[in-house]
C-alpha cells in the first residue's frame, strides 16, 4: 500500500510545488487535488496548463492519485442530476489530461423528507454512476464513489447504489466511517464493499475507536497495493503533522 493524502482539509491553502514540496519532505508519495480549492486545478484550465501540471508532477515523482469533486445525484430536480452527471465528465476529461486514474464523486444523502422512497433515491444515484462510469471507461478513468453522506454512508446502502450503477469502471472510494464498526470491527461491512475498493480515505490513525490495523490487514489480505489517503485537518506544523501521521501509518502495517 501507499501513503498520500486528500487536500479537502490539509493543503487546501497550498499551491501545487508546495503540495509536492510537503509531499518530499515527509514521505508522502501521492495527492487527491481537491477540486474548487487553492491549487487551481479546475476545468478552466487550457491545454498547455494541463501539460505542465502533468509534468510538474511526473518530474517531481509524486503522483496525482485522483481529483476530488463533490459531484452527487441525489437530487430531487432532473436537471440538477443531469448538471452533476455533465460535470463528472468534464472533470474525468480533466483527469485524463493529467495523467491520473480517477475522479472521486459521492452520494450526499437520501430525499424521504420530500416524500421520495429510499429504494428510488439509491437507484437515481446508482444509475447516474452508472452512466458515468460507462462514458468515462473510454479515457481510462475510474468513478471513485466515497461512502459518504447522511444515510447513504451506510456500507449496506452504498452496497446496493453500486448493485445499481451495474459497471466495472463504477468502484469504491472507503472512507474510513467510524458508524461503519459493529463490536469494534469492520468485517461485515468491508465484506459488502470490499469486490470495489479501489482507494482508501483514512482519517485520524490515532483514534483507537476505529480497528486500523484491521482495516490494513483486510486490505493485504486483498493484495490491495492502492492509496491510503490521508484526510486530516490543518495544522501551524503541516510537516511535523505529516511525518508522525507517516510513522504511526507505517507502524500499523506490522
Amino acid at each position: 500500500m501507499k501513503l498520500g493524502f486528500v487536500t479537502y482539509q490539509i493543503g487546501q491553502d497550498w499551491n501545487l510545488p508546495t503540495i509536492i514540496d510537503m509531499c518530499q519532505k515527509t514521505g508522502f508519495t501521492g495527492v487527491e487535488l481537491r477540486t474548487s480549492h487553492a491549487h487551481g486545478v479546475e476545468t478552466e484550465l487550457g491545454k498547455s496548463e494541463r501539460r505542465n501540471i502533468k509534468k510538474l508532477f511526473k518530474e517531481s515523482g509524486v503522483d496525482i492519485v485522483g481529483l476530488g469533486t463533490a459531484f452527487e445525484y441525489h437530487a430531487v430536480d432532473p436537471f440538477e442530476v443531469k448538471k452533476n452527471i455533465e460535470g463528472t465528465l468534464q472533470y474525468a476529461n480533466l483527469a485524463a489530461d493529467l495523467g491520473c486514474k480517477g475522479i472521486k464523486v459521492r452520494p450526499n444523502g437520501l430525499q424521504i423528507a420530500e416524500g421520495i422512497p429510499e429504494e428510488k433515491t439509491l437507484e437515481q444515484i446508482g444509475n447516474s454512476i452508472g452512466v458515468c462510469a460507462q462514458k468515462c471507461e473510454a479515457i481510462g478513468v475510474e468513478i471513485r464513489v466515497e461512502v459518504h453522506g447522511q444515510g447513504t454512508q451506510d456500507p449496506s446502502r452504498m452496497r446496493t447504489i453500486m448493485d445499481h450503477a451495474d459497471h466495472s469502471n463504477a468502484r469504491i472510494c472507503w472512507n474510513s466511517n467510524f458508524g461503519e464498526v459493529i463490536d469494534g470491527s469492520i468485517g461485515y461491512n468491508y465484506e459488502l464493499l470490499r469486490h470495489k475498493i479501489s482507494l482508501v480515505h483514512i482519517t485520524e490513525i490515532y483514534q483507537s475507536e476505529y480497528p486500523w490495523r484491521e482495516l490494513f490487514c483486510l486490505l493485504k489480505g486483498d493484495n490491495y497495493t492502492g492509496y491510503t489517503l490521508a484526510e486530516i485537518g490543518q495544522s501551524k506544523e503541516p510537516e511535523r503533522l505529516m511525518g508522525y501521521y507517516k510513522a504511526l501509518w507505517e507502524a500499523y502495517q506490522f
